[in-house]
């Protein structure tokens, strides 16, 4: 038997979570919505928060930690491992426009990646939320965004529509999720041109004690920052330890992408960072519709070259419904 969850936007900023404690106990899904925030769990293991009102503040309260200033963008705030490690930072000192895991380049001149005046904005202009789920707990949880890409006049350079699944398949092991972007110009101008530095696209901020000691390789071979940084390949992964614990991630770049497979970005000082490129720096891309699809999966413990690439096709066949070519949301 497959039960079904939807819901949608309903007041503002309060995105309607309304799963039932009977569905929640039939699927093993449940989700938590608070400030602007969306958290999907599994029982009662969380697997990712998503920001999806990025302009929506914390209350301030006497643990200062709890506040998060508005963001110019809607992410990842955080993502689990199955036994429930977060991976991902969010707005450190040190770059406070990162946010967990986030998508950015620059459009027709406006920089989307930094958060600043003058600066372009990724603004929501509405949301979606749906659970799958069976009784054997197998399903996937999709959140949908409709979001516009505004300059600092207040244009809008591309409209997006953005899908994230946590999927849930049988036998899967890691916490493994899909985000499609799909971008538009606008009709009757010149298809809008995608540029942006050599770490724009999507890019991920690990968790601070992941700084330092981990590793990173890719679906060739290659190892290390030297054997990984603006190097093209299917896939790349990281292991390390989060707060004394092991765990890898891995990115995973989809076949129909513009450019597969996908330059990545790696860095392990001062701080660990990996982003999904287009190689923007080297060339722009002019497109009327640009659309990525890409994966993460993220494993407690240290896994290997081939345990990452058999996670990698079976990735492939599960995002096929999702790759099939769709007219922009209306």
């Amino acid at each position: 038997m497959r039960f079904t969850l939807r819901f949608g936007i309903a007041i503002g900023n309060v995105l309607l979570c309304t799963a039932t404690s009977a569905f929640a106990a039939e699927s093993g899904f449940d989700c938590a919505d608070e400030r602007g925030r969306l958290t999907v769990l599994v029982g009662k293991t969380p697997k990712l928060t998503w920001r999806y009102e990025p302009r929506a503040v914390d209350v301030e309260t006497t643990n200062f930690s709890l506040f998060t200033p508005p963001a110019f963008k809607p992410y990842v705030e955080a993502l689990y491992t199955p036994s429930g490690v977060n991976i991902l930072r969010d707005s450190p000192e040190d770059h406070k426009h990162h946010h967990g895991l986030m998508f950015a380049v620059a459009v027709d001149g406006t920089n989307f990646w930094e958060e600043a005046e003058g600066h372009g904005e990724q603004a929501t202009q509405g949301h979606q939320f749906e659970l799958f789920g069976d009784r054997q707990a197998v399903g996937d949880a999709t959140l949908t965004e409709k979001i516009e890409w505004k300059s600092p006049t207040g244009d809008i350079a591309v409209e997006e529509d953005r899908t994230v699944v946590l999927h849930r398949p049988a036998g899967l092991v890691p916490t493994l999720l899909t985000w499609k972007s799909s971008l538009y110009g606008s009709q009757g101008k010149p298809g809008p041109t995608f540029t942006g530095t050599k770490y724009n696209g999507l890019g991920m901020r690990f968790l601070e004690s992941m700084d330092k000691g981990g590793t990173f390789f890719n679906a060739d071979g290659g190892t290390g920052v030297a054997g990984t940084a603006i190097v093209k390949s299917t896939w790349c992964a990281y292991s390390a330890n989060a707060d004394g614990k092991p765990v890898t991630v891995a990115m995973f770049d989809h076949p129909t992408n513009e450019r597969h497979p996908a330059t990545w970005y790696t860095m392990d000082t001062p701080f660990a960072y990996l982003s999904a490129t287009l190689a923007l720096d080297k060339e722009p891309l002019q497109k009327m519709e640009l659309v990525l699809t890409y994966g993460v999966a993220v494993w407690d413990g240290t896994k290997t070259k081939v345990e990452v690439e058999a996670v990698y096709q079976r990735w492939l066949k599960l995002v096929e419904p999702l790759v099939a070519p769709t007219a922009p949301a209306k």
